[in-house]
């Protein structure tokens, strides 16, 4: 783990649960995409950095979630490095109990008040702040987060930040975690025709062709899509929804799960009924999902 693995001339990835990119761009400085998920986090990158004789430009973020923005708050107290992102992530970066709050719906309590769901503050220069390296693309990469990005460095390496997620990790969970399925799904259509001399993705392997594990992704959220029209036949509340979901996939309840998947459900919910595949209805004072 933490492992430097080098991708081309000027571009490696650190292997970690969420990878994260380097981009050299001469012999001293270097590019951060992303900075791991906790202050050990960033602590392990510092020493990588020091081991090759690099200096730390900035952290690009490709999006607010904590696992990618952990490190953030750490390396810049150690570097004075600058942090871009860019729309609403950048305000979650801002601001990182915008997420559990976002995730819950209201004020999370304690037991999503942790690193894994909420960052330590830092911060952040948009994208097109002075100093953004200008070689670098941005590409956007909505529908799992606000406003996700990846970045394509100019020897063609391309990192996808959380857009696709591995087979096992579907296989295994199913329910990936999305905000927008919609944009998501275009996402999806807009990486499956990329071309690229590497990909990488934050949670699946590293591959010159993606476009088959694209296909299993989309496929997933259609399966999902499915099952959620299924429970809805007749007429049912959310947390009953919810409770089938959980069960039909052998997923395990927990706050933090309570969270993530139901803010994916919901998103289903929005996506589904915005289409004209479901209906909603109030009664007994309950908002109740019906399938059409």
């Amino acid at each position: 783990m933490y492992e430097l693995v080098q991708l081309s001339e000027k571009c490696y990835y650190i292997n970690c649960p969420a990878k994260i990119g380097v981009y050299v761009a001469d012999e001293c400085n270097v590019y951060l995409v992303d900075s791991g998920n906790d202050k050990d986090a960033g602590r392990k990158i510092r020493q990588i950095l020091d081991r090759n004789g690099w200096h730390l430009s900035a952290i690009l973020n490709t999006h607010s979630n904590a696992d990618h923005i952990g490190g953030n708050r750490y390396l810049q107290g150690q570097t004075g490095c600058k942090i871009y992102s860019g729309g609403v992530e950048a305000s979650f970066t801002k601001y990182p109990v915008l997420e559990p709050s976002f995730l819950y719906g209201g004020y999370p309590c304690k037991e999503l008040r942790h690193k894994f769901l909420m960052a330590q503050e830092s911060d952040v220069t948009d994208f097109s702040g002075e100093g953004f390296p200008e070689e670098i693309e941005v590409i956007p990469l909505p529908g799992h987060f606000f406003d996700m990005v990846g970045f394509r460095m100019p020897d063609g390496v391309v990192f996808l930040a959380d857009c696709i997620s591995s087979k096992e990790t579907l296989e295994k969970y199913a329910v990936s975690f999305i905000y927008d399925v919609g944009a998501y799904l275009e996402t999806l259509d807009m990486v499956e025709k990329m071309d690229a001399r590497v990909f990488v993705p934050a949670h699946a392997a590293v591959s010159s062709d993606v476009k088959e594990l694209v296909r299993f992704n989309k496929d997933k959220v259609y399966e999902v899509a499915k099952k959620i029209l299924f429970i809805c036949k007749e007429p049912v509340y959310f947390e009953r929804i919810l409770q089938e979901i959980f069960k039909g996939y052998g997923l395990v309840m927990n706050f933090e799960q309570y969270a993530l998947v139901g803010s994916t459900v919901r998103s289903y919910l929005s996506w589904l009924k915005d289409k004209g595949e479901l209906k909603v209805g109030f009664e007994n004072n309950m908002l109740l999902w019906e399938a059409l």
